[in-house]
């Protein structure tokens, strides 16, 4: 667990600004294909917080969700499309924020990657 009093986020063209209030239980990097098509990436990034801190601070209206499968659904801007979150139907209690969209930049380490049985080919190795 990072020790991260609060985080601050807003997508690409600013019309949604969010917080979420630490700390940060885990970062990963999830080489699903959901992730991957959803980010236009090789991986979606997250911090992983407690939902009941997550606080759309500005543009609620703009923020959309897609069920991207039974037990989870994708938070983005409706706007811009920028992906904001990640929640699990199954797990309430967290909620997983893109590293990408945090302000300033997420300074703590990523602990996990998921599904690297589907990480790309043409990502760097370390």
């Amino acid at each position: 667990m990072t020790t991260v009093d609060q985080l601050h986020g807003s997508c690409l063209c600013g019309a949604i600004a969010y917080r979420a209030d630490g700390p940060v239980f885990h970062a990963s990097h999830c080489y699903c294909t959901m992730c991957q098509k959803q980010h236009g990436a090789g991986a979606g990034s997250y911090a992983n917080v407690g939902s009941a801190g997550f606080v759309i601070e500005r543009g609620e209206d703009a923020v959309t969700e897609y069920a991207s499968s039974d037990h989870g659904r994708r938070g983005f801007c409706r706007v811009c499309g920028s992906t904001l979150y990640w929640r699990s139907t199954e797990s309430p209690d967290r909620i997983a924020v893109t590293l990408g969209t945090l302000e300033p930049a997420y300074a703590g380490p990523v602990e996990r990657e998921l599904y690297v049985d589907t990480k790309p080919g043409w990502l760097p190795t370390r």
